[in-house]
C-alpha cells in the first residue's frame, strides 16, 4: 500500500497538484528499489523518528503494519502534522476507543481514515442513482471483497473480518446513511487457511446488519477467489437493483447498472467507468481501486491546503469497528451449525 500511495502522489507532483517532498521506509532495500524504480528525488528516512527531528512537513500518510498504526499516527499528530492513516484505524475495539479518546479531546480535525471507497466514482454513481430514487426504497444492500490468494507471508491481521470487511462495512453506512442494531457473523475455514503461511481466524466470512426490520446489510469477505480479484456492490430496491462492478478476470473497467422490475430486459441506468490499469507487478486491488486512490489524496491534500476537517475521520472507522466487533461477539462457526436428521 505505501507503493501504491507513494506512486499516485507522484503522479500528483507531476501534476503540480503537490510535492512528495519525503518517504520513509525501516526496511533499507525496499527504500532504495522505491527510489530506483519510481526515480525519486526527495528525501528519505529510515524511522517516523528521523523524519519528525527533520521537520520537513507537516501533512503525512501513514501506510505501516496495522499493529503500529496508533503509535506511528499518533506521534504525527502531537507533532502537528495532519495524518491521512490507511485502514483500520488500530485494528481492534480497544484500540480504536483508546486512540479515539485522545483525538476527539485533543486533536479531533488531525486524523483523515483511507476509506478510498468513498472516492471511487463507480460507488458514487449507484449511491446517487440510489438517492435519486431509481429503485424506490432500498432493503437489501450486499457488499463483497474476494481476494485470488492470502496476504504475503509477514503479514500481520487481527482476523479476516477486522482486516478485509472494515472497507464493506463502512461502505454499508455510508451507503444507508444509518447504523444498524444488530449484527452477526458466520466464520469458515474452508482453503486458503490450510495453505497460507499469514495466520488469520477464517479464510471467508459473511457478516449481516439489520437496520431495524426494513433493511439488512451483508458483508461477504474471502481469500479463496483463486480467479482474481472480485468486487462487487448490489443494492436492491423495490422497484428494482443496482449492480456495481462484477467479476473479469482483468478488469479495465467497472459496470454500473440499475434494473426495473421483472420483464423489464434493458437496463434503465448504464454507465462505465475505467479501472486503475495497476499494470504487471501491482498488487490487484489497484485495477479496481486505482483512481479512487488519486482522489482520495486529492481531498486530504484540499483540506490540508485550505485548514478544512476532513471527509473521513477516526470516527468512521470506530463505527465500522463497533459492528465488526459486536459481529464477532455473535460468531457462528460450522460447530455451532445445526446437524440434518
Amino acid at each position: 500500500m505505501g507503493w501504491v500511495h507513494a506512486s499516485h502522489m507522484l503522479e500528483l507532483e507531476r501534476e503540480g497538484v503537490c510535492r512528495l517532498v519525503a518517504v520513509v521506509d525501516a526496511d533499507p532495500a525496499r527504500l532504495q528499489n522505491f527510489v530506483a524504480e519510481q526515480r525519486y528525488t526527495g528525501r528519505t528516512f529510515g524511522s517516523i523518528e528521523e523524519y519528525l527531528a527533520a521537520d520537513v512537513c507537516r501533512n503525512t500518510m501513514v501506510v505501516t503494519p496495522t499493529v503500529h498504526h496508533r503509535l506511528h499516527a499518533m506521534a504525527l499528530v502531537r507533532a502537528g502534522h495532519r495524518v491521512l492513516l490507511e485502514k483500520p484505524l488500530t485494528g481492534t475495539l480497544e484500540g480504536d476507543l483508546a486512540c479515539c479518546e485522545e483525538l476527539d479531546s485533543q486533536y479531533p480535525n488531525a486524523l483523515m481514515l483511507a476509506f478510498q471507497r468513498r472516492y471511487d466514482a463507480a460507488l458514487a454513481y449507484g449511491r446517487d442513482l440510489m438517492q435519486q430514487g431509481a429503485i424506490g426504497r432500498v432493503f437489501k444492500i450486499y457488499s463483497a471483497l474476494e481476494d485470488s490468494g492470502p496476504p504475503p507471508d509477514e503479514y500481520q491481521s487481527d482476523g479476516i473480518l477486522p482486516d478485509m470487511s472494515v472497507h464493506n462495512v463502512d461502505e454499508i453506512l455510508w451507503l444507508a446513511g444509518a447504523f444498524p442494531d444488530r449484527t452477526m457473523v458466520v466464520g469458515s475455514v474452508l482453503y486458503n487457511k490450510h495453505v497460507a503461511k499469514c495466520q488469520e481466524d477464517f479464510d471467508d466470512a459473511m457478516l449481516y446488519m439489520w437496520f431495524g426490520s426494513k433493511l439488512l446489510g451483508q458483508v461477504q469477505v474471502t481469500r479463496n477467489h483463486v480467479s482474481g480479484y472480485r468486487i462487487e456492490t448490489v443494492i436492491y430496491g423495490e422497484q428494482g437493483q443496482i449492480q456495481i462492478g462484477h467479476f473479469v478476470q482483468n478488469p479495465d473497467e467497472i459496470l454500473v447498472e440499475a434494473f426495473g422490475k421483472r420483464g423489464k430486459h434493458e437496463p434503465i441506468a448504464r454507465r462505465v467507468f475505467p479501472g486503475g490499469k495497476g499494470g504487471p507487478g501491482a498488487p490487484e486491488f489497484v485495477d479496481r481501486y486505482g483512481p479512487a486512490y488519486k482522489t482520495e489524496l486529492v481531498a486530504f491534500i484540499e483540506c490540508c491546503r485550505s485548514g478544512s476537517p476532513f471527509p473521513t475521520s477516526h470516527a468512521d472507522g470506530l463505527r465500522a469497528q463497533r459492528v465488526i466487533a459486536a459481529g464477532m461477539r455473535a460468531v457462528h462457526t460450522r460447530d455451532g451449525a445445526a446437524d440434518i436428521p
